[in-house]
């Protein structure tokens, strides 16, 4: 399942080794001789020197085997390199599940299973009688009932304990009984371009489904458009793998060598003529907004309360005509007009068409632009001074940024 219908915009050259000759030492004709001659008296000096030599070759060579055997992690390193995938395969698979979303249709009659939509997910933590999992926003959107489908065949209900659409993220939680592992998260920061990695979940309902590949790119920015209208509006860090990620993959596990879940499969390009473009939200970053849902039910961020499209984007441009109307100096060029106004922006006056061009001492020239001002640099209660053009006059208000109500 991709994570929105937009499709994203689809040497080394070794060095030369330069030869050193080595001089050979010339031996001076009367030593050489003396070394010719056999001396009985070193024979016996010589047997211990080559014993020696053995035993000290010997050690060094188990010494440097059993350090190349050490484990880098929970799994046991394997001499056979796809002999580590099939351990951390069989490390992280029962951890991994398999989520139907199940949704009512018009008559209010509640999805067959062959209707609902699929999905994945992964049991990190266990407490209180409670297995709590990881998986994608877009997962659970819109559910009327969430069904969990353990590894082992197992099913049960799931209840959300609180979910993101900004990061795409979302934790569930069901009953224990019957659960005996949870996943090891992984240190995603440390990944390096090339690593092999592993994806497994539940593509078109084939559930408990492992794929393999490579890192590809371990800190990728990607926009996305997160109202589904094709204007990109936020930026997503992933990691990219060519691991084949499929629909029923969102939500599972992105699996290195050693067992851990260095990231969460959230989307792919498909487009026809592209292969092997898949993307994971990295663990590291997961894992801060999984502990604030399980703490608080959402992510706190301020709200401002504006929907706006950029003066100038080139995926949705708007007319002349449009431009003329908004009676816009010929100096002003960038900035988000305003298409409706509620919550703070309402209170601080701001209207339909009104073009905002700065926050506080920040131009803003898109909306993604003033999306991660808001989300990085302001916090809940703080005053945000919005300058902003109507009818060709230059104005400013200030408002008060609260937290976004419940829709």
């Amino acid at each position: 399942m991709s994570l929105f219908d937009d499709d994203f915009y689809s040497p080394k050259v070794p060095k030369r080794r330069k030869r050193e000759w080595l001089k050979r030492a010339k031996v001076p004709r009367r030593q050489w001789q003396r070394l010719k001659q056999p001396f009985s008296s070193t024979r016996g000096m010589t047997i211990v020197l080559v014993a020696i030599t053995a035993v000290i070759s010997s050690l060094l060579t188990l010494t440097i085997v059993q350090l190349w055997a050490e484990p880098s992690g929970p799994v046991q390193a394997s001499a056979d390199p796809y002999e580590r995938i099939v351990e951390a395969a069989d490390k992280v698979s029962p951890t991994v599940v398999s989520i139907v979303n199940k949704q009512k249709d018009a008559s209010d009659t509640l999805a067959t299973p062959e209707e609902a939509a699929l999905g994945s997910g992964i049991i990190f933590k266990q407490e209180n009688g409670k297995a709590y999992i990881i998986t994608n926003e877009h997962v659970v959107q819109g559910a009327d009932l969430l069904e969990v489908v353990l590894a082992d065949g197992q099913r049960k209900n799931a209840e959300v304990v609180g979910k993101d659409k900004i990061t795409d993220i979302a934790v569930l939680s069901i009953g224990d009984a019957g659960i005996t592992e949870v996943a090891v998260m992984g240190d995603s920061s440390k990944l390096r371009r090339g690593e092999t990695v592993i994806a497994i979940g539940n593509p078109l309902g084939f559930g408990d489904s492992l794929t393999a590949g490579i890192i590809s790119y371990t800190n990728r920015k990607i926009p996305v458009s997160l109202n589904q209208d094709g204007v990109y509006d936020w930026e997503q860090l992933v990691i990219q793998t060519d691991a084949a990620i499929n629909e029923g993959n969102s939500g599972g596990a992105l699996v290195d060598l050693s067992g851990r879940v260095i990231g969460i499969n959230t989307m792919k390009v498909a487009t026809t003529g592209v292969e092997g473009l898949g993307f994971a939200i990295p663990a590291n970053e997961v894992m801060l907004i999984v502990d604030e849902l399980v703490a608080q039910g959402k992510i706190i961020r301020p709200y401002l309360g504006v929907y706006t499209i950029d003066l100038e984007n080139p995926y949705a441009p708007i007319t002349e005509e449009q431009r003329e109307d908004l009676e816009l100096p010929d100096s002003v060029e960038h900035g988000v007009i305003v298409l409706e106004a509620t919550g703070p922006a309402e209170t601080g006056g701001l209207k339909l068409n009104d073009v905002i061009v700065r926050l506080d001492d920040t131009d803003v020239a898109s909306t993604l632009a003033l999306r991660k001002y808001l989300y990085e640099e302001k916090k809940v209660g703080q005053q945000l001074e919005i300058v902003f053009y109507r009818d060709g006059k230059k104005m400013s208000a200030t408002v008060m940024l609260v937290d976004k109500p419940e829709s």
